[in-house]
């Protein structure tokens, strides 16, 4: 692994570690881009402020701490700075332009959620109900569509545990939008890391019938996050046995 372009800070609440840190360890890792991509904020109506993501008046702060160790690490290593954004299509143009203004250069997507402000359905929570599902494979392929996405986080957040007919129904179109659109899919190594329900298999052999290209992310929450390798490994392995097209680089996708 060389790049890594999914990693946080403790401005989202629930990471830890300074930017610092985290540059260290991903050198000590060997990597030769280390990409910041935070839980992006957003200009929420009404003073409502989500305890997953950081602040609106953050922003800047995170901006400017990325780009003072980028000066700093100058020749060491590579030092995107990005955020992880969700589609809420009434403040995404809002949003981006925010985004813009502060020098934010790449959007990754993780739908995490079906409604704002932590006010609706969890996607990581399990599921059997259709209607949860496609609104989660709507929000991601409307996502795609606006052309400014560098990569999808963990596409497979979906935790969904009823009819097998349905859950290929809706991902196959997932990921064929994906292909269509020439964005790679994420395998989240923090999944693996910490034994979640996901990455899925399932997923990932559409997403090799449909020749997606995959590309890991540590989504480090922690520095320790990017020196653990075991999680790598087993992601290869699926890679391998899948026959997944594997990208180390990805393109950064301006917006």
């Amino acid at each position: 692994m060389i790049a890594n372009y999914h990693t946080h800070t403790p401005r989202c609440t629930h990471a830890e570690g300074t930017e610092e840190e985290y540059v260290i360890a991903g050198i000590e890792r060997g990597l030769k881009l280390l990409g910041f991509a935070d839980h992006a904020p957003y200009p929420f109506a009404g003073g409502c402020y989500s305890h997953i993501r950081m602040r609106p008046e953050e922003l800047k702060g995170y901006a400017q701490s990325v780009l003072d160790l980028r000066q700093k690490y100058a020749g060491q290593v590579q030092m995107p700075l990005g955020v992880e954004i969700e589609y809420f299509p009434q403040f995404w143009d809002e949003q981006l332009s925010m985004l813009r203004d502060a020098g934010v250069e790449y959007l990754l997507l993780g739908q995490h959620w079906s409604d704002y402000c932590e006010g609706g359905f969890y996607n990581g929570r399990p599921t059997d109900g259709e209607d949860l599902l496609a609104a989660y494979c709507h929000s991601v392929r409307q996502a795609m569509q606006t052309g400014v996405l560098t990569y999808i986080a963990h596409p497979d957040l979906l935790n969904f545990v009823g009819d097998e007919k349905v859950y290929e129904r809706h991902m196959r179109a997932l990921c064929r939008e994906a292909k269509g659109c020439g964005i790679p899919l994420e395998i989240n190594l923090l999944g693996i890391r910490s034994g979640r329900h996901y990455p899925n298999r399932r997923f990932w052999e559409l997403a090799a019938e449909e020749a997606c290209k995959v590309v890991l992310g540590c989504d480090a929450h922690t520095p320790q996050g990017l020196l653990d390798i075991a999680p790598e490994k087993l992601a290869l392995d699926l890679v391998r046995e899948l026959g997944l097209e594997l990208v180390e680089t990805v393109p950064l996708q301006s917006f």
